[in-house]
């Protein structure tokens, strides 16, 4: 029986997984075929192993592929030239014992001038490619080398030589035969890497490799091939389901990112058929399943969030970012030249979107904000004021939220009538956000919808117990802008399908009148808070 994996390497024989062959053809053919250098840099379990093992497959037929892991050799690998390059024939040499088709179409005389090396003294990293450069010339097919977790190696300065020599054979290939292409994978982009070469040192950057090809191929899974894993469950189990509703629903919460589809499929598949609230396996994969399940894993203690939450203690500069975009709804410019917003980009936290910075997908942008919450509740006074009154709002397992909001623009003028209209403009909503998780946490889920995100407004979208609520965060800029943003969430709530919004304003009109209204608008009605 088949399962979704999230720990290592999918195999189609045991796993249910997304079909990549148009992924490996577009990387043959562009990057491959032609003879290109590249690196594979994106985040954790994006399925960069997955597919370099694929493409070492699929590659077969037409080149000797060279497939190897760094993260198999250990650092004191590295120490110097001669262990590298000792260590480094015996991997070729484990290889060539695990794939007889490698034996038969390499040269044998240059494979043992290889491996004679490791016997000798002295040897160096040139010797080691002037044999390599004998072997590729031999070869009855190019040879394509793939190295997957190179970060385990890059802060030294036996794999600088190593790109350097990659790069030197590379450019005089005309020459020196070399090998076809080469594949480095992992999460550091080492196109410039920056590295500490003695402790007395400063950290500088270096440039070894600036021959490699741009890498641009789009490795998220999108809605069609997300549907494609669920019809081969469905041809399994049989749930009923509506698998184009699904994979839908799945990509507006992951944005295609590998190992979060696969982790709420888990889910769904493993977990919720223990849930009362699912009684049998059609109601379990459906929008309101899927919720569930992000609910579940937003609140799981895994490796895969425990580093997202270290890099984001490491990198403050980019926390600075994605707090800035999540809290303020700041239009950040996307520039992959700054620090913060390349790092970001290089962890698969922040993605491009119409020329703006964004989160790269909703689940991350609710676990970071989760995290960066629960830091602030610890000192907040609006999280300890939710937390009092949290019972009140939950009548018959229904989550009253007019009355959330009545009590918010109550507490908001006691607390903060007297700040500063700055300080309230950019914290406002924090202090919503604040408010309201406690009154939902454990049961509800919410998230700040990306569409719609800027600094004039906000929109969040809460889910309590298979209901939904649509309230509109912004910042009073007079009745006419007013106006439209009624008009603009009106427009939402169809897309919600929703006949009820809420509104919540921020006003800092001297002569403001505080408090609630109701707003018909059609077949809408719009409940407005007044703070």
């Amino acid at each position: 029986m088949r399962y979704f994996n999230t720990e290592g390497v999918c195999r189609p024989d045991i796993h249910y997984m997304v079909q990549i062959n148009d992924r490996l053809a577009e990387i043959k053919r562009l990057y491959v075929d032609p003879g290109k250098y590249f690196l594979i840099n994106r985040g954790r379990q994006y399925g960069k192993t997955t597919t370099l093992r694929a493409l070492a497959k699929y590659l077969k037929n037409d080149y000797l592929v060279w497939s190897m892991d760094f993260q198999m050799m250990s650092s004191a690998a590295f120490a110097d030239e001669q262990t590298f390059v000792v260590k480094f024939i015996g991997n070729i040499e484990r290889l060539y014992a695990r794939k007889p088709e490698l034996i038969k179409a390499t040269d044998p005389d240059a494979f043992q001038a290889l491996a004679a090396l490791k016997s000798q003294n002295n040897i160096f990293m040139d010797s080691l490619f002037e044999a390599l450069s004998r072997i590729c010339e031999t070869a009855q097919k190019p040879i394509v080398m793939i190295i997957d977790e190179v970060d385990s190696a890059s802060n030294n300065q036996v794999f600088l030589d190593f790109l350097a020599l990659l790069r030197g054979y590379y450019l005089d290939r005309e020459n020196s035969p070399a090998l076809h292409s080469v594949i480095l994978a992992g999460v550091y982009d080492i196109k410039n890497l920056k590295l500490k070469i003695r402790p007395d040192d400063d950290h500088k950057y270096n440039s070894p490799w600036n021959i490699a090809a741009n890498f641009n191929i789009d490795m998220s899974f999108s809605v069609a091939q997300t549907k494609s894993m669920l019809d081969e469950y469905e041809a399994d189990h049989h749930t009923g389901m509506d698998i184009m509703t699904v994979a839908i629903e799945i990509i507006q919460y992951t944005s295609g990112y590998p190992y979060l589809v696969s982790m709420i499929c888990k889910i769904l598949d493993e977990n919720l058929p223990e849930s009362k609230r699912f009684p049998d396996s059609k109601n379990i994969w459906t929008k309101e399943g899927v919720t569930e399940a992000v609910k579940i894993l937003l609140k799981m203690k895994i490796s895969f969030f425990d580093s997202m939450m270290k890099q984001l203690d490491m990198f403050a500069d980019m926390r600075n970012t994605i707090e800035d975009i999540l809290y303020q709804g700041k239009k950040i410019p996307f520039s992959p030249d700054i620090k913060s917003i390349n790092i970001g980009l290089m962890f698969g936290f922040l993605k491009e979107k119409d020329s703006q910075l964004t989160i790269a997908n909703r689940i991350f942008e609710m676990r970071m904000l989760n995290m960066f919450l629960a830091e602030e509740a610890i000192k907040s006074e609006a999280f300890r004021q939710g937390e009092r009154i949290r019972s009140q709002f939950v009548k018959n397992a229904k989550l009253d939220m007019v009355l959330v909001l009545a009590k918010f623009v109550e507490y908001f003028h006691d607390i903060y009538n007297e700040k500063d209209d700055k300080f309230v403009e950019a914290y406002g909503r924090k202090f919503f956000l604040l408010y309201l998780k406690p009154i939902i946490n454990g049961t509800g889920n919410y998230y700040i919808e990306a569409q719609t995100r800027d600094t004039k407004r906000t929109d969040v979208v809460v889910d309590y117990l298979g209901e939904q609520f649509v309230i509109e965060m912004k910042i009073w800029h007079g009745n006419e802008y007013n106006q439209r943003g009624r008009l603009q969430l009106a427009d939402y709530l169809d897309y919600f399908h929703q006949k009820k919004g809420y509104m919540l304003s921020f006003n800092f009109n001297k002569k403001k009148k505080t408090g609630m209204k109701t707003i018909t608008l059609g077949d809408k009605t719009i409940i407005e808070a007044i703070v």
